[in-house]
């Protein structure tokens, strides 16, 4: 009797949309959007392209990879560890017409794997930005680009270029 009880019990299997990963740690910072008009100052430093792919470290909303795809005709990835701001930035894409350039990892953007890169855009507090260095120059190829808003890396990497965008400083580096 007991066994037949225990066949007659349904098994639920969770869909994948219904399995959420969870990041192992706490985000370093809190979400704060780069003006619009920034993001395209930086895209337009980076000297972004059809052939170019935009990684985001840090994408909250997704506005960065979603105009690198708009206005510059580039692929988008974002890296972003608020599985909340990943849906949020997918849900943008799909309302600004670039799903299919663009798509939002919910991971670390320490561990994330941006060798595919050609662009890199950051928003990050000066020490991230420093943290990041030996992953941008062992990962990226000659020639990639790193674009920054707000914050650069100190004395230990000076930009090859900065722009004052209203008042916002952005700054550029070239992989070698």
């Amino acid at each position: 009797m007991l066994t037949a009880l225990l066949f007659s019990v349904p098994v639920v299997t969770p869909t994948s949309a219904q399995i959420q990963t969870t990041p192992q740690r706490r985000p370093d910072v809190r979400f704060l959007p780069t003006p619009e008009n920034v993001v395209e100052a930086m895209l337009q430093l980076a000297q972004v392209g059809p052939s170019d792919v935009v990684y985001d470290l840090g994408s909250g909303d997704g506005r960065i990879p979603i105009m690198a795809a708009q206005k510059f005709g580039a692929r988008g990835v974002g890296i972003e560890i608020d599985s909340a701001l990943v849906r949020q930035s997918e849900e943008n894409a799909r309302k600004a017409g670039v799903s299919a350039s663009v798509r939002f990892i919910n991971g670390d953007l320490f561990q994330a794997d941006i060798r595919e890169a050609t662009v890199v855009a950051l928003f990050l507090l000066p020490g991230m930005n420093i943290d990041l260095i030996p992953k941008l120059t062992s990962q990226l190829s000659p020639g990639a680009r790193i674009v920054a808003h707000h914050f650069a890396m100190g004395d230990r990497w000076i930009p090859d270029e900065t722009r004052d965008v209203n008042g916002l400083e952005i700054y550029l580096w070239r992989i070698p």
